[in-house]
């Protein structure tokens, strides 16, 4: 497995490659798009409530806000279950709960946003794995949009960002019109 460090200011972002092994890293993608309990809710964006772009799941040990929606305490699937006791050994961090995320196409997007709701403390440690079609990521400085940086998240690989990320910096994952094949994405994060 590789890590590379991603050049921000007032961030901490790492990108790891190869974190299974493709056979593990495939096969895992395949099991995850059939156990996953996959809901589009209505989410609150720019003051309306609209279908969520893209399907999603949450398990863990507490409750989940964001964007107006609560996601209740769901027990982990043992596939789940096993990713995350190997993301802990990786980063040494202990994690309750996963957002998992389902991009069905390049039309399945996530606007600009943090990880910054209260419930995730001061400094939250955000491991995002990625499995399938890889896709455009964005940062930009929340005080300033100009200052972007563009990542490639391939598959089996795990984005890391903690420290002051979310509270200087915004990501997204833009549309595109490329024809790309479905993508999961799991966020681990501890609740407070």
């Amino acid at each position: 497995m590789a890590a590379k460090q991603i050049g921000i200011s007032d961030g901490d972002v790492r990108l790891y490659t190869d974190v299974f092994g493709d056979r593990q890293a495939a096969a895992l993608c395949d099991q995850l798009t059939l156990d996953c309990a996959w809901q589009q809710p209505r989410i609150h964006l720019f003051g309306r409530h609209v279908r969520s772009p893209r399907l999603s799941a949450w398990y863990g040990d507490a409750a989940y806000t964001y964007s107006k929606i609560t996601w209740p305490p769901q027990a982990w699937p043992p596939v789940i279950a096993d990713i995350r006791h190997h993301l802990e050994d990786i980063l040494g961090a202990v994690f309750n709960g996963v957002l998992v995320n389902l991009y069905r196409d390049g039309q399945d997007s996530m606007g600009w946003h943090s990880d910054d709701e209260p419930e995730l403390g001061a400094s939250p440690l955000i491991a995002s794995l990625s499995f399938g079609a890889g896709r455009r990521f964005l940062l930009r400085r929340r005080d300033d949009h100009k200052m972007k940086c563009e990542i490639h998240l391939p598959h089996d690989s795990l984005l890391v960002m903690q420290g002051a990320t979310q509270g200087h910096w915004q990501h997204a994952l833009p549309k595109t019109a490329r024809a790309v094949g479905p993508r999961i994405n799991l966020t681990f994060r501890n609740i407070f």
